[in-house]
């Protein structure tokens, strides 16, 4: 059996933590000829140079061509689909102190907790508009959202949805490899960023705090055998170049571990959100940026799923499906009890695209592709 060693080691001896200056230099030195010569290659092979010219300040002259490119061979690999999911959120009580976030412990906001009566509640709402993948959320609520409250919660989804996968706290493995017999087979969870100082000063207090525990978690989730793996930083914490370097290789080497798991990258930019001063923030992504951090992954991955959440503008997600992405959130509520009862509850952010899921799926049909309701069914991981 293969021995992989852990992932901050690959990542720390790669330079991609910490002091990244030598990818910054990479980054600066590539020409206009280093990035034709990259897009002459074949497309949807990852190697650490290809990305660094793809995602290089020269290579925004190129978005067109990576465009077309990008296109043609999402087409290829996932035909004319959008996957279409909903989160359900259970709690926004959170122990964590994350600079960024609506559900901040320190915000003085009353928090909302949903029983699994109420938790079930939003699902069929939910499940009436159609959608059959759901992503349960929460903050970081250990009293309530325990292993316990998840795997009932499970059992009694399985019969409405076809998938189920969280976005929740941080857990052991022994953990997710018992939601994983409950029926839920996809964990999403965001580093947030890959640099540790910067890290810090985002993350005041909390079990979150702990960025070391963090890196670590994929390799909980992979060894649980979880069929979704889902990866993410959250754009505008700092320079993006240096951010999809690190994140795309923390993404290979996930795909060389467990390579019966399916990853893929979701692009969270920071949104309004209660008690959140974005003034602070020295490293907002522009919408021209974020499409060139979604072409440059998709010609390195052709296999990745690219996830686009309601975070992002009608006008922007319309755009989008026609360079890559493949799984869009639709009508979301980022509160817990939003979509049946509590429309005032704390947010972990501002939505920016409120349409509703019949209007996405007309959408992407105006565009000549199929809202996908349904591609997997947990019966298939199911005792």
């Amino acid at each position: 059996m293969q021995v992989f060693p852990d992932i901050q080691t690959v990542l720390t001896e790669k330079q991609l933590l910490a002091d990244r200056s030598i990818w910054q230099e990479r980054l600066e030195s590539v020409t206009s000829a280093d990035v034709e010569r990259a897009l002459d290659r074949e497309p949807g092979h990852y190697h650490p140079d290809r990305l660094v010219t793809l995602i290089s300040p020269a290579a925004q002259a190129y978005l067109e061509p990576m465009a077309q490119q990008a296109h043609a061979l999402t087409r290829q690999r996932f035909g004319k689909t959008v996957s279409l999911y909903a989160p359900l959120y259970v709690s926004n009580v959170c122990s964590n102190r994350c600079v960024y976030c609506g559900f901040n412990c320190d915000s003085p906001t009353e928090r909302c907790r949903l029983t699994i009566d109420e938790a079930m509640a939003e699902a069929e709402v939910i499940r009436a508009e159609g959608f059959t993948d759901l992503l349960l959320v929460s903050s970081e609520d250990r009293q309530h959202v325990t292993i316990d409250y998840l795997c009932e919660l499970a059992r009694r989804l399985r019969g409405m949805f076809s998938s189920l996968s969280i976005e929740i706290h941080q857990l052991e493995r022994h953990e997710y490899q018992r939601l994983f017999e409950a029926g839920i087979e996809g964990v999403t969870l965001y580093q947030e960023t890959y640099d540790p100082a910067v890290y810090r000063d985002y993350h005041l207090a909390g079990p979150k705090a702990d960025f070391a525990r963090r890196l670590r978690a994929f390799d909980d989730v992979g060894a649980a055998g979880m069929r979704q793996l889902g990866l993410g930083v959250l754009l505008g914490l700092t320079d993006w170049r240096l951010e999809t370097l690190t994140l795309a290789e923390h993404g290979y080497a996930l795909i060389k571990r467990y390579w019966r798991s399916r990853v893929s990258f979701s692009f969270p930019r920071l949104r309004p959100a209660s008690d959140v001063e974005r003034d602070r923030f020295e490293h907002l992504m522009s919408d021209r940026e974020l499409v060139q951090m979604i072409l440059a992954l998709r010609l390195c991955f052709a296999d990745a799923g690219l996830v686009l959440s309601t975070r992002e503008s009608a006008r922007f997600r319309d755009h989008a499906v026609r360079l890559g992405i493949t799984r869009l959130s639709a009508g979301s509520k980022t509160n817990p009890g939003g979509y049946s009862q509590d429309q005032t509850a704390l947010e972990q952010f501002q939505i920016d695209d409120s349409r509703s899921p019949h209007q996405v799926a007309q959408m992407l049909q105006s565009h000549g592709l199929e809202a996908v309701w349904k591609d997997w069914d947990a019966a298939f991981i199911a005792d």
